[in-house]
């Protein structure tokens, strides 16, 4: 039994023909079978080893183990993800009031 396709393939195909790689120094597209212009293409290419972060946007923050009541994570946790950063904040914002 065959079943009918809602893809639109000819657009898939349209837009596949359309995505050629670009070479990254001029940003003009560069032909995919041409061995020579692959080798140059990739020798620009930056590669990240899996788990590898790439550059920070913000300045590095401190790793350290701390131990916190469960009351205070349980409140952090309950705001979703991003719980460390919050935290984070409030710690700031704590330090920016009580400074001498």
């Amino acid at each position: 039994m065959q079943t009918s396709s809602k893809t639109d393939w000819e657009r898939v195909q349209r837009e596949a023909a359309a995505d050629e790689p670009v070479t990254p120094e001029t940003g003009e597209l560069y032909d995919s079978n041409d061995p020579a212009a692959v080798d140059a293409f990739f020798a620009q290419a930056t590669v990240r080893r899996r788990g590898e972060r790439g550059p920070q946007k913000a300045p590095l923050k401190e790793r350290v183990t701390l131990r916190l009541s469960p009351e205070v994570v349980d409140y952090f946790k309950a705001g979703g993800s991003g719980w460390q950063t919050r935290l984070d904040q409030a710690l700031q914002q704590y330090v920016q009031e009580h400074q001498s």
